[in-house]
């Protein structure tokens, strides 16, 4: 697979991704966000959060089934929308739904199960996208942030996690979102085995 223009691929990548943003934005400004504007933007917000975290899990998967190596260079971008999204169904939630009144979202955190779930996913967020710049990789060392950045697959079960628990009569799309998680976090565990299992060369002997 050929190598395309990183630079403007990352531009195309990053204003595509602005798009439902801008489209929620526009429809807000507009009042054209249905009986329950709060409940929607809500929604739309997290499940796009989900969206961008499994687009981030599945760099990896289609890497190395591709070999497209240079899909690597867009993980960051898409880990840090995930963030921006996540922000945004948090902002949803304490500015209009709570109006930053902090005892009614520690009350609300202590009673619904499910908002504990999400409001810890999204701190998980937090330290992946401090740690997600070039410097703070090289301050942490390549196998810390490694490890460290594997709260992904913590974040990213939360998230489906919380989407079910919230959905209060059909559960398909939530149902659906898990089977896609579990591939994704299928694959990883599948391609780790196999790569500890050990191999024997033409003569029988065990390699790595």
């Amino acid at each position: 697979m050929a190598t395309p223009d990183i630079k403007f691929t990352k531009f195309v990548l990053f204003v595509n991704a602005l798009v439902p943003a801008t489209l929620l934005g526009w429809d807000a400004y507009q009042q054209k966000l249905g009986a329950n504007p709060i409940e929607f933007a809500t929604r739309a917000t997290g499940a796009l959060t989900l969206i961008f975290l499994f687009i981030t899990l599945a760099v990896t998967p289609l890497r190395k089934l591709t070999g497209a190596n240079w899909l690597v260079k867009f993980r960051r971008m898409l880990g840090l929308y995930s963030f921006f999204y996540g922000f945004l169904h948090l902002l949803t939630y304490i500015w209009f739904d709570k109006f930053f009144s902090p005892r009614e979202i520690f009350e609300d955190v202590w009673a619904r199960p499910f908002i504990t779930i999400g409001m810890a996913s999204f701190l998980l967020l937090v330290p992946l996208a401090v740690t997600s710049t070039n410097g703070m990789i090289k301050r942490l060392g390549g196998k810390r942030w490694a490890k460290l950045h594997k709260l992904t697959y913590v974040v990213a079960i939360g998230g489906v996690i919380h989407y079910y628990m919230g959905v209060k009569a059909d559960t398909t799309i939530p149902i659906l979102c898990a089977i896609i998680l579990a591939g994704l976090l299928g694959y990883r565990w599948v391609s780790g085995r196999l790569a500890e299992t050990p191999k024997k060369d033409a003569l029988g002997i065990t390699t790595r």
